[in-house]
């Protein structure tokens, strides 16, 4: 029986997928492990479908066609999602399994702003861990890359299968899932922005009136006081130096001194003047389209 989005969606969130993977190796920007954490334990809602993603699913098929056209490797569908008693923690969900080899094929659709990544023959590493997985699943003896930069090029590429590299990968997926994800125990929190977002989203709202003791916080709290004053020094510096250059360019705006280029332009921004248009419209009611948002202010005071 096919299972529903929402069916499938709800499968993943029970082992680590394919997807994850590079999360938990420091190979994805966008998700952190802590981000990870949150969501295997069903702390962060379903992700919103995206023009993106809409677009890789439907040019999947496609990617899979131009493979076979350039390798001459035929492709099927296998839409079961693959499990391995070895990693109980981890599963597969592979785009394509190729016909008369022990490999399969992820299928890529990327826009011309990762271009750069594919100078010289590489890939996004991200893209490398999630095959790394899928060999590890399914003990398949290679994996198969096919990428779609839209209008600009289609790219193949071959991992094949590392028995260092997976133990690797499944050793940190193992210790992430009996760690973290089953205790419900979060994983440490590393300043990157996907760790902030899922934090607020965690928790979006405050009890007022209620004291948390933070005994043993002392120093923490100590050196992000002094660090923010080191960063508004060094802002105050850098300011100073731009100024020096702004000065010495004065009605130029171009400045050369070795190898760098220092550059003051002049450009336009239109920005809508709100206080003008109630002047000038007073009987117009704006309210409508104001929109309130709420959110929660972090702050540390001394007391004195």
């Amino acid at each position: 029986m096919k299972q529903s989005r929402e069916e499938w969606l709800e499968d993943r969130r029970r082992s680590i997928g394919g997807s994850d993977a590079a999360a938990l190796v420091g190979m994805n920007p966008c998700v952190t492990p802590y981000m990870l954490w949150a969501d295997k334990t069903g702390k962060l809602p379903p992700k919103n479908d995206n023009e993106a993603m809409r677009q890789g699913r439907d040019l999947e098929a496609y990617v899979a066609q131009r493979f076979t056209e350039k390798t001459g490797k035929k492709v099927h569908v296998y839409s079961e999602m693959l499990r391995n008693p070895a990693y109980p923690f981890a599963h597969a969900n592979i785009d394509r399994k190729v016909t008369g080899e022990r490999a399969g094929l992820e299928c890529k659709t990327t826009s011309i702003m990762n271009l750069k990544k594919f100078k010289n023959g590489e890939y996004p590493e991200n893209y490398y861990a999630q095959c790394v997985h899928y060999l590890a699943v399914t003990g398949f003896d290679r994996w198969y890359l096919a990428v779609l930069i839209l209008n600009q090029g289609f790219y193949t590429f071959t991992v094949e299968r590392d028995e260092d590299e997976i133990n690797t990968l499944m050793k940190v997926e193992k210790e992430f899932w009996d760690n973290y994800v089953i205790p419900g125990n979060p994983p440490p929190v590393d300043g990157l922005k996907p760790t902030e977002e899922t934090i607020k989203t965690i928790f979006p709202s405050a009890n007022p009136g209620i004291a948390v003791d933070l005994f043993g916080r002392e120093n923490l709290i100590r050196d992000f006081l002094e660090t923010n004053k080191l960063i508004k020094a060094y802002e105050r510096e850098n300011e100073r130096r731009k100024q020096i250059l702004q000065t010495d360019l004065s009605d130029s705006e171009l400045g050369l001194c070795s190898n760098y280029k220092v550059l003051w332009k002049e450009q336009e921004r239109r920005s809508f003047d709100l206080s003008a248009f109630k002047t000038a419209y007073p009987n117009i009611d704006l309210s409508p389209y104001f929109r309130t948002s709420s959110f929660r202010k972090f702050d540390i005071k001394e007391q004195k």
